[in-house]
């Protein structure tokens, strides 16, 4: 099991491309950590933007009356990819994972795998 903090750098260093990560808390719109980011990519700004993205989403899906789950949600800019990722189980309810991808030096499919894989592995 990881904690937060090991999760975050995990992200950072096993994901290619990554620019930054957050865990963010939704119903807040606060991230709990970030890592990397930097004068392009204001972290705290961009997972506050995000919940909104994610709040969006759900009252769509229940305006829709569809009973099915979140698994992520893809951004796909010009030179990047938003990747956010819903915490399901062990108190990650109203948490998601967001990563920031370089879209040179990333693989899409790659990053949803890690991402995964260190969600299962995150300890709250």
């Amino acid at each position: 099991m990881m904690s937060v903090e090991t999760s975050l750098k995990e992200a950072m260093t096993s994901i290619e491309g990554s620019v930054g990560v957050a865990l963010v808390d939704y119903t807040s719109g606060m991230a709990l950590g970030t890592l990397g980011g930097g004068k392009d990519l204001d972290l705290t700004v961009a997972a506050a933007g995000n919940t909104d993205v994610i709040r969006a989403k759900i009252r769509a899906m229940e305006m829709l009356g569809l009973n099915d789950g979140i698994e992520d949600v893809l951004i796909t800019l010009d030179t990047q990819y938003h990747l956010i990722r819903l915490l399901k189980g062990r108190g990650g309810n109203g948490l998601f994972l967001y990563v920031v991808l370089d879209k040179e030096r990333s693989n899409l499919a790659m990053a949803r795998h890690q991402l995964k894989r260190i969600e299962a592995e995150l300890e709250l």
